[in-house]
């Protein structure tokens, strides 16, 4: 008889725990998803008091795009048209200290769902991502690097009173701070990144990149105020996961992490509020899987 070496029974451990996992998540979840299939599932629900119910340990990535607080009257432009920024009550200020609280929670209860070697993204503007960043540290994240993603085409400022805002900052994270990450290192550095003026080939990956909004065709079925580009998260879910991974959105509007996600053979979880969005993100996943 055969006998079974240390490699081997870690391997033989890891795959029960993940087949455990899958039984326990599918048990969980499922029944009360707002859309599902193998590998797109979705969820009308507050994502803080929602991810108490996800098993500890769980989820590979998180990418969250939580709201800006920025909504506050002003104007901006859109298509060379006078826009309000104003996208909805979620996206209001309630003042600085309940909006951090707000920030601590959400982040705290991704944490609980992080696996030790996961990793958490977090995007925002000068509006809230200092809170989220210090709520990151507070809660005994290792913070990996902040990334600037630097918009060509980006809205001016009507009020010629400061600079135009060009750029989005993106917290990239560790949950615990002695494990191994996952980070790609090899795709980063010899992928095909030609719409990024500034990744030179077979150069290193820089911390400032240089992704246009979305495009026309992102849009086909309609948008979401605060959508992100699909080169943004494609670009994230390449750098930090690999195939068969589950990646979640706490805040997944019209779902551009979970297209991304299910493109390059990952499992997405996406949790959202707004019934419209998530039939949004349905739309965009149905004409993924047709293409």
């Amino acid at each position: 008889m055969k006998k079974i070496g240390n490699a081997d029974l870690l391997l033989r451990e890891t795959m029960i725990q993940c087949l455990y996992m899958a039984k326990v998540l599918n048990q969980i979840l499922l029944g009360k998803a707002y859309y599902k299939s193998p590998d797109f599932v979705l969820f009308k629900e507050n994502c803080i008091d929602f991810l108490k119910q996800i098993p500890e340990d769980s989820i590979d990535m998180i990418f969250a795009d939580p709201p800006y607080n920025l909504s506050n009257g002003g104007f901006s432009v859109h298509a060379g048209k006078r826009v309000s920024v104003n996208k909805g009550k979620w996206d209001e200020s309630k003042g600085v200290k309940n909006d951090f609280s707000f920030h601590t929670q959400w982040i705290e209860t991704c944490r609980r769902v992080l696996k030790p070697n996961g990793t958490i993204w977090v995007s925002g503007t000068y509006h809230s991502i200092y809170q989220c960043g210090y709520a990151l540290q507070r809660l005994g994240y290792k913070i990996l690097n902040d990334i600037a993603w630097y918009k060509p085409n980006a809205s001016p400022n009507l009020s010629c009173r400061y600079f135009t805002a060009s750029h989005e900052t993106l917290i990239w994270a560790r949950k615990d701070e002695k494990e191994k990450h996952t980070f790609n290192y090899k795709a980063m550095k010899d992928g095909n990144f030609s719409e990024d003026f500034l990744k030179s080939s077979n150069k290193q990956m820089r911390s400032v990149w240089s992704i246009a909004t979305p495009r026309p065709e992102e849009k086909t079925f309609g948008k979401h105020p605060t959508q992100k580009s699909f080169k943004l998260l494609e670009r994230i879910v390449l750098a930090a996961s690999n195939k068969g991974d589950v990646i979640l959105d706490p805040f997944t509007g019209s779902s551009t992490t979970g297209i991304a996600a299910v493109k390059y053979g990952r499992k997405f979880i996406g949790i959202d509020i707004e019934k419209d969005y998530l039939d949004l993100s349905i739309k965009r996943y149905k004409e993924l899987k047709n293409e």
